[in-house]
């Protein structure tokens, strides 16, 4: 598949696409506490996005069945919202939301602690978050696919933790996936050269341990292989002759 590259017209639609994420997920972090369950973040968000006329991204997508990914401590990504996962405090759960308005995606992950998390899982969240913005300053006009995955792994490795290699970030547009796959690890200079208009899912996943992510038998969840907190953090990001525009902000 080529690699699509947006008209500014686009890029709006796409901007207001990724705020509505973007709004969902802000009132989400708000409910996050100790004693809510995964399926109440799930209700809330399938509200939020009903009532703006737009339409859940993951739901349905191969056979998905929620709105929400909602993983928690030791869990990547891809953990299914449930009435029986309640949150505890000093649990972290990453809250992945993506919608569709007007025939374009907007795509966005925070991840969140409930109460009193322990340092050392705090500045997991950080260095993973910060990990992000070193990516997303990547994407510039003349940069490579491979710049944003080494800037996220060097903060990363450099902070101790480790990438996950099985998940990457993606182009998105009038499909949720889009070419190119854009990996939180790599060679600068290496990949897709990054033109004006390309639209870019950025999101590391980071392991406090080791890199290595099994999947559980539900098909979806992927955890971490040896039992070690992860975080992941998302934007929507276009790439324009001004630099980087995140359009889930």
């Amino acid at each position: 598949m080529a690699i699509v590259c947006k008209s500014s017209a686009e890029i709006e639609k796409m901007r207001r696409s990724g705020h509505l994420v973007r709004q969902v997920l802000d009132a989400l972090r708000d409910m996050v506490a100790p004693g809510v369950s995964t399926m109440d973040l799930e209700r809330a968000a399938d509200k939020l996005i009903r009532d703006a006329g737009a339409k859940a991204a993951f739901k349905g997508y191969y056979d998905y069945p929620c709105v929400l990914c909602t993983s928690i401590n030791q869990e990547i990504v891809h953990g299914i919202p449930n009435a029986k996962r309640v949150l505890k405090a000093g649990d972290v759960v990453s809250i992945d939301c993506g919608a569709v308005l007007d025939g374009y995606y907007g795509d966005a992950a925070i991840t969140v602690p409930v109460g009193q998390i322990a340092p050392e899982v705090k500045k997991l969240l950080d260095v993973t978050e910060a990990s992000l913005y070193r990516g997303i300053d990547a994407a510039r006009v003349g940069n490579t696919v491979g710049d944003i995955g080494a800037a996220v792994q060097q903060l990363v490795e450099a902070n101790g933790f480790s990438v996950v290699r099985e998940f990457v970030g993606h182009g998105i547009g009038t499909r949720m996936h889009e070419e190119p796959q854009v990996p939180n690890y790599g060679k600068a200079g290496n990949g897709p050269k990054l033109r004006v208009g390309m639209a870019l899912a950025i999101e590391p996943m980071v392991n406090a341990g080791k890199p290595g992510a099994v999947l559980l038998q539900d098909k979806w969840t992927a955890v971490t292989e040896d039992g070690s907190y992860s975080a992941h953090f998302e934007h929507s990001v276009a790439v324009t002759n001004d630099g980087p525009v995140i359009l889930t902000e």
